[in-house]
């Protein structure tokens, strides 16, 4: 019967396996976040990338709660589960509330702290040069800067790291939603009696 022991057991231990796929997506999103950001530091993408790792932790315990019917189990894989979904909810907020101004300041200020050949690395990548015009006469450009008219490379990194910020956000608030009902159906599956328990224990009959 769906709803009963054996269907909240089976949706548990496939909500799990399809976290552990999930982990691995977000894993990958932030890493791709990460690499195209390569000049700033982002530690809401970091973000992203721990709660990743966290939930892959969390639906190996989800796994053999489902599996075993662990009481203790899985009461601490509901209340981790929520706390997940607090913090992941929370970074992927805060990715997408970033703006632009925010986002051109984290960048200045990676781009303030990266060495010279990083620098040269993404002018290359970009076909950009420096940061961004300054009408300071006295600032050196960089060796790759061989054309006067070559854009600023926040021109072209701003709308790198607008999408890095907006994929890793999208993704994780999406996600963050599925956690609650993991959450819920292991609250309901604990409550429930295991049938096997019955036959295993039978009661003894009165003559």
């Amino acid at each position: 019967m769906c709803g009963g022991f054996t269907c909240s057991k089976r949706a548990l231990v496939a909500l799990n396996i399809l976290y552990i796929v999930v982990a691995f997506v977000l894993i990958g999103v932030a890493i791709y976040g990460r690499n195209c950001t390569r000049v700033i530091d982002l530690p809401i993408i970091g973000g992203i990338m721990a709660c990743g790792i966290f939930l892959i932790l969390i639906s190996i315990l989800g796994l053999i709660g489902a599996v075993k019917h662990h009481q203790v189990v899985l009461f601490f894989y509901m209340v981790i589960l929520f706390m997940l979904f607090l913090v992941q909810f929370s970074v992927a907020c805060a990715c997408l509330a970033v703006n632009k101004e925010q986002q051109r300041q984290l960048a200045k200020k990676g781009w303030e702290r990266v060495s010279e050949s990083m620098k040269e690395e993404v002018e290359k990548m970009f076909s950009c040069c420096d940061f961004e015009k300054s009408a300071n006469s006295s600032v050196v450009p960089s060796k790759n800067c061989t054309q006067s008219n070559m854009p600023p490379c926040i021109d072209k990194l701003q709308t790198t790291i607008d999408h890095a910020f907006k994929l890793c956000g999208g993704i994780g608030l999406f996600f963050s939603f599925t956690e609650v009902i993991a959450a819920w159906v292991a609250c309901r599956y604990r409550n429930q009696f295991d049938p096997t328990k019955r036959l295993l224990f039978p009661r003894s009959r009165i003559y």
